[in-house]
């Protein structure tokens, strides 16, 4: 608001004074509002948090929240694993695939930027884990070194195995198609899994087996890789069967020849020192009948005239 006019301090010298007033109401100050991130943002940075704190708990030579942040590179995989899905859904998903390749050479992990990663997941040591395009994991999941979330031959859909919440997967572990491996279970290092693991279960193995459950301990088959059987000794026993086979079938027609047939056949020595049944012919001398080695004179004991009876060259014959 503002007032305006003239004011005569001296009336009779015809002095006066202008005067200006302007009042303005002051508008009272607002409060200041903290604006919200967007839900969004903030899950994906709760997820971050939550990957830091996961490897500060399970890993025992982890200093600090520095340390693992700037040193570890199963943490660098997954925080630019989760740029590269925000990318993917954001329709870049050559730009996302492009980050995921730089990761693998980095870091030598290789997560696909399609799969689906919940907060909480500790990748230790890192080193040749790859995880595949449909392949679904929980919360609080720890996996180690040379780890296969993958899939079989050519299948399109959902092709990748599904991790349940506080899973752990060994070391070298190699889970292969579309099944599903229950919360809180544990895959053996080396185990190489095919099809659906319960809650709460240690497998082990190729193909790997349910060994324990709930804590308690499987009845299952025996798993003594020491005491194997010879297979070579496998295969002598099933030679002498089918020879045993073979002879019983070779007595049975032996049988079954006409009596008159038995006067053709003469005992003839063998190699192994037994005499075989050798049927022979009229007119044809059986084995007996026919001289020996030493019967028969060598070219060593003929005669050899000498020199001395041979006519010279050019003599009379």
């Amino acid at each position: 608001m503002s007032i305006s006019g003239d004011v005569f301090l001296f009336p009779q010298k015809g002095i006066r004074m202008k005067i200006h007033i302007t009042i303005q109401k002051q508008k009272p100050q607002s409060a200041k509002k903290d604006v919200p991130l967007p839900q969004e943002l903030r899950r994906r940075i709760d997820a971050i948090l939550a990957d830091v704190d996961a490897i500060c708990d399970r890993d025992p030579a982890a200093l600090g929240r520095g340390e693992v942040i700037f040193l570890y590179s199963g943490f660098h995989a997954v925080l630019l694993y989760r740029l590269a899905h925000a990318l993917l859904q954001k329709g870049y998903p050559l730009t996302a695939r492009a980050v995921s390749q730089f990761t693998r050479f980095v870091t030598g992990i290789e997560i696909h930027p399609g799969a689906t990663i919940g907060k909480g997941l500790f990748i230790d040591h890192g080193s040749g884990v790859v995880i595949g395009e449909t392949a679904v994991i929980g919360d609080n999941c720890t996996i180690y070194q040379g780890v296969t979330l993958g899939g079989t031959g050519k299948d399109t859909g959902k092709r990748h195995p599904t991790l349940g919440d506080n899973v752990m997967v060994g070391a070298g572990a190699k889970l292969l198609g579309n099944f599903t491996v229950g919360s809180g279970s544990k895959i053996a290092a080396g185990a190489v899994v095919l099809t659906d693991i319960p809650e709460n279960a240690t497998a082990v193995g190729v193909p790997a087996k349910v060994v324990r459950q709930n804590g308690a301990k499987i009845q299952t088959q025996d798993l003594d890789q020491v005491h194997m059987p010879d297979p070579v000794e496998c295969e002598i026993t099933t030679v002498c069967e089918r020879v045993a086979k073979l002879e019983q079938k070779l007595s049975a027609l032996l049988a079954k020849l006409p009596d008159n047939t038995a006067a053709l056949h003469t005992d003839v020595p063998c190699g192994c020192g037994e005499k075989a049944d050798v049927p022979t012919a009229d007119g044809v001398p059986s084995a007996d009948a026919v001289p020996s080695a030493d019967a028969v004179p060598s070219a060593m004991d003929a005669p050899v005239e000498s020199a001395e009876n041979e006519p010279e060259n050019g003599g009379e014959q």
